[in-house]
């Protein structure tokens, strides 16, 4: 018996009736199974059991040497984690009611109907990997600790929501499931999906691919692939991307925007693990788990009628949302010095040592681009560097262009009783209470800093240093 790659999960099939193995294995290999071990004795199924990781046991009852209804307690109590599939010509009530009280999954009366054969087994592996996904869970919520650290290190993070992403990311490495990976535009999809992939240890590569802008046919012909004469051009037959990630991962990017069309073939691929390239009418089995990936509300979009419903439902098996840089300020001066040593690196230059300014006008950016604008930020204020010293303009600019929430209190209006006006609601401010308002705010959003400050307001260092003295002179500190 040949051992495929351990990423696909094995099935064990335990009959004396070599005939029906045949017709199963055959059965089971058309709907996309292709991991299938066949034990005409009974006697052989508790030692695979030890040594291998099998997904699932499809059990006869009435055998030579051991039947089933001896081998089915044995198998619940030593390998709970497996389910157990009976399947005998027995048809009789109390039997059933007997295997399933003994722990079995479900119970099959030959001759089996070929869709409930493969429904039944479907349910069964959706089981274990639950059961699965619950244990890492547990074992990381008690420990804390992740089990495949280094597969997380190019994601540069402190916080413990992303903490808490990884987590569950291990939960779910080893199932066959599609991901659906959702953030804005600049959180890191395509690192998480990288990540993912490492940690779920599959044996192919992961192959990207970006959907947005792909019509039907193109779409079909980059992931299917087309055979010789399909259509005018194809002058060769052409592999898929899904054939290139064998059984590794595909990463479909930007999955908002496909089309409806291509939609329904991604369903059915993701329902039936087939597909046909371009110009043949013999299926393929596809061994790839899909990851996807949006910057766009899933939700909003099947509202709208823009996503089917059953593929959003079919995707939504495992959800991963990326919180926002602004979530997590604590991320950025650690985000900061990363990309200050790499683009040093590619620039060869030195790295250099940030101001506390800097800090300081990088805590005040909203950053709605992103750990992707950060990034673009800093090689840019290190390209512009001079003598080893980064230019405090381009994190100025980024700083005031901030759609930050307290600019709201420069509204002329005195609704709310908030900012400029919660002293003076009913009149409008005279000059000297909306210089001291203003210089207070930014003294606030600075965080202390009088250099940030007095460039939020557009003024020098010393002038700002002025009106903080004349203010703390003043008789009532106001």
């Amino acid at each position: 018996m040949s051992t495929p790659p351990a990423s696909e999960p094995l099935i064990a099939l335990v009959d004396d009736d070599t005939s029906m193995l045949y017709a199963a294995r055959v059965l089971l290999r058309s709907a996309g199974f292709s991991n299938i071990a066949v034990l005409e004795d009974s006697r052989a199924i508790l030692p695979l059991l030890e040594t291998t990781d099998v997904a699932v046991v499809v059990l006869d009852l009435v055998m030579p040497h051991i039947g089933g209804d001896r081998l089915l307690p044995q198998i619940v109590h030593r390998h709970p984690e497996t389910p157990v599939i009976i399947m005998t010509a027995t048809d009789e009530v109390s039997t059933a009611v007997e295997c399933m009280k003994g722990g079995a999954f479900d119970f099959l009366v030959k001759p089996v109907d070929e869709n409930r054969f493969v429904s039944c087994l479907r349910k069964a592996l959706e089981w274990r990997d639950l059961r699965r996904q619950v244990g890492a869970l547990k074992r990381s919520l008690l420990t804390g600790r992740l089990e495949h650290e280094a597969a997380f290190a190019p994601i540069v993070t402190g916080h413990p929501k992303m903490r808490a992403v990884f987590q569950y990311m291990e939960s779910i490495a080893g199932t066959n499931e599609p991901v659906l990976i959702t953030g804005e535009t600049g959180v890191g999809k395509e690192l998480i999906a990288e990540a993912l992939h490492r940690v779920s240890g599959r044996g192919g590569e992961l192959v990207p691919v970006n959907v947005a802008g792909l019509d039907d046919a193109l779409f079909s012909d980059t992931l299917f692939g087309h055979k010789k004469g399909a259509y005018s051009g194809a002058d060769d037959n052409r592999t898929g991307l899904i054939a290139r990630a064998g059984q590794g991962s595909l990463f479909l990017d930007e999955i908002g925007d496909l089309g409806q069309a291509s939609q329904v073939k991604l369903l059915r691929l993701l329902q039936e693990r087939k597909y046909y390239p371009l110009g043949s009418d013999v299926p393929r089995v596809s061994d790839a788990r899909i990851l996807c990936a949006t910057n766009r509300d899933p939700d909003q979009l099947m509202v709208d009628g823009h996503f089917r419903s059953d593929l959003y439902f079919r995707l939504q098996v495992h959800r991963i949302e990326i919180p926002p840089l602004r979530e997590r300020p604590e991320d950025i001066p650690l985000l900061a010095e990363h990309f200050l040593r790499e683009a040093a690196r590619e620039m060869r230059k030195e790295v250099p040592e940030p101001s506390e300014e800097i800090y300081a006008l990088l805590e005040a950016c909203r950053f709605p681009g992103n750990v992707r604008q950060l990034r673009a930020l800093i090689y840019d204020a290190v390209a512009r560097m001079n003598q080893g010293h980064l230019p405090l303009e381009p994190f100025r600019q980024a700083a005031k262009s901030a759609p930050g929430p307290s600019r709201s209190v420069f509204r002329l209006t005195g609704e709310g009783g908030g900012g400029l006006f919660r002293n003076v609601a009913g009149r409008l401010p005279t000059l000297q209470e909306a210089e001291q308002e203003l210089v207070e705010e930014a003294m606030t959003r600075a965080q202390g800093n009088q250099g940030v400050a007095a460039g939020f307001l557009g003024i020098s260092r010393q002038a700002l240093n002025q009106r903080l003295k004349k203010k703390r002179e003043e008789p009532d500190g106001s």
